[in-house]
C-alpha cells in the first residue's frame, strides 16, 4: 500500500465530516457514506463518491473507517447483519476512530482476523476544530504492518499520532485521556465559581492564572467560551458521558476504583437529564454553576 489507498469512510457526524475532507485534499481517494443525504451530496461536490449501500463502498476502497457515536452503532456497521463485513476482502483494513468501548474493539478485531483483514482501533482528540485543521491526536491501536501502512491517512488527519500497542491500547488511551480533559473542565467550573462569588473579575483571574501550573489547553479552550456563554457543541455533554461509563466499566473490569470519574459521571447524568446533553462538554461547568446560583461571568 505504497500509494494512496482508497478509502470508505462511515459516518460524517461534528468530526467525521471535516476529517473527511482533510482526506480529500490530501488527495485520497475517497468513498463516503452517511445516514444524512445531506452531508454527502456536500462532499460529492468535493470530490467524494457518495454510495448508499456498504457493497459499494467496500468494493470501491481498499481502507474502511468508521467515526460513529458508540460501539453499538461501530459493531452493528462492521459486523451486523446489514455490515461490511460480509463485502471486506482479505488484505483490507478497517480503522475505527470513534470513541467506544476497548472489549468491543478487541472483539470486532478477532471476528475480522477470521477474514484475513486487520482491524485498527484509533480515537482522536481534538474537538471539531482538531478535526477541521487537521490536528487531531490520534491513539492508534493494532499490529505495526498496518499502521505503518496506514500512517499516510493519519498523518491527513492529525498531528500528535502515536501506536500505543495492539487492538484496544488506543480505547484505553483516549478513556484516559477522556477523563483528564473531563476533570479539568470541572476544575475550571468550580474555580471560576469561587472567583465570581468573591466578586472578581474572572477575564482578568484567567489571564493570571493561565501562565502558571494552573494553565492547561482544556482551560484555554473553554474559559473564554464560558464567558462569552458559547456552548455551541464541539463534543456534546452526552457523548463525554458515554466515554466516562466506558471508563467505568473498564474500571469494573480492571477492578480498580476510578471516585473522581465516577462523581463526574453522575454530574454528566444531571446535565443530560436537564436537556443539556447537547451541549459543548465545556458545559459541564453548569452543574458549579446551578449547584451555587452563580453564572461565570455575570456581572456582581
Amino acid at each position: 500500500m505504497s500509494h494512496l489507498p482508497a478509502i470508505g469512510f462511515i459516518g460524517l457526524g461534528i468530526m467525521g465530516k471535516p476529517m473527511a475532507r482533510n482526506l480529500l485534499k490530501a488527495g485520497f481517494s475517497l468513498s463516503v457514506s452517511s445516514r444524512s443525504k445531506e452531508k454527502m451530496d456536500e462532499l460529492a461536490r468535493e470530490g467524494a463518491h457518495p454510495c448508499h449501500d456498504y457493497s459499494e463502498l467496500v468494493g470501491r476502497s481498499e481502507v474502511i473507517i468508521t467515526m460513529l457515536p458508540d460501539y453499538q452503532e461501530v459493531r452493528d456497521v462492521v459486523l451486523g447483519p446489514r455490515g461490511i463485513r460480509p463485502y471486506l476482502r482479505p488484505g483490507m483494513i478497517v480503522i475505527d476512530m470513534s470513541s467506544i468501548d476497548p472489549t468491543v474493539s478487541i472483539e470486532i478485531s478477532k471476528q475480522l482476523a477470521e477474514r484475513s483483514v486487520h482491524f485498527l482501533d484509533a480515537p482522536v482528540s481534538g474537538g471539531e476544530q482538531g478535526a477541521i485543521d487537521g490536528s487531531l491526536a490520534i491513539m492508534i491501536g493494532g499490529d505495526a504492518d498496518p499502521v505503518q501502512k496506514c500512517m499516510p491517512i493519519f498523518e491527513a488527519l492529525g498531528k500528535n499520532i502515536v501506536h500505543v500497542g495492539p487492538v484496544g491500547a488506543g480505547g484505553f488511551t483516549k478513556l484516559a485521556n477522556q477523563i483528564i480533559v473531563a476533570l479539568n473542565i470541572a476544575a475550571v467550573g468550580e474555580a471560576f465559581v469561587l472567583a465570581q462569588k468573591a466578586g472578581l473579575d474572572v477575564q482578568k483571574v484567567y489571564e493570571a492564572i493561565r501562565g502558571g501550573l494552573a494553565g492547561s489547553r482544556v482551560l484555554d479552550a473553554k474559559a473564554p467560551k464560558l464567558f462569552q456563554r458559547d456552548f455551541k457543541p464541539g463534543f456534546r455533554i452526552e457523548l463525554h458521558r458515554k466515554d466516562l461509563k466506558n471508563a467505568m466499566e473498564a474500571a469494573k473490569n480492571l477492578q480498580i476504583a476510578l471516585p473522581l470519574t465516577a462523581s463526574l459521571q453522575q454530574y454528566l447524568t444531571a446535565l443530560c437529564n436537564q436537556g443539556e446533553g447537547s451541549l459543548d462538554h465545556g458545559g459541564i461547568v453548569r452543574f458549579f454553576e446551578r449547584l451555587n446560583g452563580i453564572e461565570i461571568g455575570k456581572k456582581v
